[in-house]
C-alpha cells in the first residue's frame, strides 16, 4: 500500500487513510473535520483537485489551538481505550 507524503501538521490530525483496490485514496478520516485550506492543501498533494471523501469522527471544528492542546488526549483514548472495548 503506498504511502501518502502529507506535512507533518495534516497527518497529525489523520486517523486512518483508506485505500481502494487499486491503492488510490479512497478516503481520508480525520479526528476533526479539516479546514477548507487544509483539505486544498491536501488535493494539491495528491494532484486530485475534486478528491473529496473526507471524514471525521468528530463534527466540531476547533482550532489549531484547541488541538494542539488536547490531541495527545483523544489519540490516547481511541488508539486504546475505546478499541480496547471489544475485547472485554
Amino acid at each position: 500500500m503506498p504511502s501518502l507524503k502529507l506535512p507533518l501538521h495534516l497527518q497529525d490530525k489523520i486517523f486512518e487513510i483508506k485505500y481502494n483496490s487499486d491503492d488510490a485514496i479512497s478516503r481520508i478520516i480525520s479526528y476533526f473535520p479539516f479546514s477548507d485550506s487544509e483539505r486544498q492543501e491536501i488535493r494539491s498533494i495528491l494532484a486530485d483537485t475534486v478528491f473529496n471523501e473526507f471524514h471525521s469522527i468528530f463534527t466540531d471544528f476547533v482550532s489549531d489551538d484547541e488541538w494542539n492542546r488536547t490531541k495527545d488526549q483523544i489519540k490516547k483514548k481511541f488508539r486504546g481505550e475505546l478499541f480496547d472495548i471489544g475485547k472485554i
